[in-house]
């Protein structure tokens, strides 16, 4: 029997890159909030995180309480991309720092951020009636679509701490 391999035919091997090429002007993300001041773009972002929770009126900034135990937060930084690879938007998300609950006291209490059911449903709707095809559904902001029992009170935003009031909290 004749095979490639004994007439010494050898198929070329394709080798693939699947590295996407990165052009200059993606902006790193950054892992501090110092670093992310620096830059306009993701000042711009974590801005705009900001200006959602003033539209939505979820946040008020208070005295900072005695008796209540105070959840930190942090910025978390994210490059979105277009499925064709090119740069969609800078993403700063602000999240609660779930860790500094008190065992006994609020441990097993979670926020999960979610978008709203009707919303969700009005965006397929649209999809389906215009015959759109639906790979991915993209949120720019999500927040707690439900009633708390109780208080909870966050530290100020890194970077965004209020100068009149700075002992306050959210």
């Amino acid at each position: 029997m004749q095979t490639r391999r004994k007439n010494n035919i050898v198929k070329p091997k394709r080798k693939l890159n699947l590295s996407a090429a990165l052009s200059p002007n993606i902006p790193t993300e950054p892992l501090t909030v110092n670093q992310a001041m620096k830059d306009k773009v993701w000042r711009d972002a974590m801005s705009g995180e900001i200006d959602a929770f003033a539209r939505n009126r979820t946040m008020d900034l208070v005295p900072r309480p005695l008796n209540h135990n105070i959840v930190g937060c942090k910025w978390v930084y994210k490059n979105k991309f277009l499925p064709n690879g090119t740069l969609s938007r800078c993403k700063a998300r602000l999240v609660a720092k779930g860790y500094n609950q008190e065992y006994g006291r609020d441990y097993t209490e979670t926020f999960s951020p979610v978008i709203k059911a009707t919303t969700l449903r009005l965006v397929l709707d649209v999809a389906v009636s215009r015959s759109w095809p639906i790979l991915q559904l993209d949120v720019n902001n999500a927040f707690l679509q439900g009633t708390l029992n109780e208080e909870v009170y966050m530290e100020q935003p890194p970077g965004f701490v209020d100068s009149d009031h700075p002992s306050s909290e959210l």
